[in-house]
């Protein structure tokens, strides 16, 4: 079930995290960021994918902590162009694509909760009312809570509702 919440995504309760990027994304904006400071052997892993598997657009990728923390990385942006360029746009192929591999990745781990921004409508650019419908077609039915952060507030704990 879907839970539209308020607050800072870094304080939720879901045993994933899911966050969008680019392939070689140098994760140093908003939510990429803060998971690269957080997480800073994730990003080296991730970059050490990439290189290996040169993904593309509306693919996913996903780490697991030593504690047990999993962050997916769905990739809603085309390739990161180096250090003197910036990612394509999101496209809402690329989120579309991205979602149905992170359903199929939730299933087959049985994942117990997701949580999720407003994503790709920040550095992606796309628009939120284009991008909700695709997260509650692709993730409404997978019998978990998906907290879908949709009012950012920096610092504060979102009241996610459990089931």
């Amino acid at each position: 079930m879907i839970h539209l919440v308020a607050g800072d995504l870094l304080y939720t309760t879901a045993q994933v995290v899911v966050h969008g990027i680019a392939a070689f994304d140098p994760m140093d904006q908003g939510l990429a960021l803060a998971l690269h400071k957080r997480f800073p052997e994730m990003h080296k892993q991730f970059h050490r994918w990439c290189h290996q598997h040169n993904p593309k657009g509306g693919e996913l990728w996903f780490w697991r902590s030593d504690q047990g923390k999993i962050i997916v990385n769905l990739l809603t942006q085309d390739r990161w162009e180096g250090h003197t360029h910036r990612p394509a746009k999101a496209t809402t192929q690329n989120v579309n694509h991205a979602l149905h591999a992170l359903e199929k990745l939730s299933r087959k781990e049985g994942f117990s909760s997701l949580a999720l921004p407003r994503l790709a409508t920040g550095v992606g650019g796309l628009d939120w009312n284009d991008v909700l419908p695709l997260i509650e077609n692709r993730l409404g039915d997978l019998g978990i809570p998906v907290y879908v952060y949709d009012d950012y507030r920096p610092g504060e704990k979102a009241k996610e509702p459990q089931e």
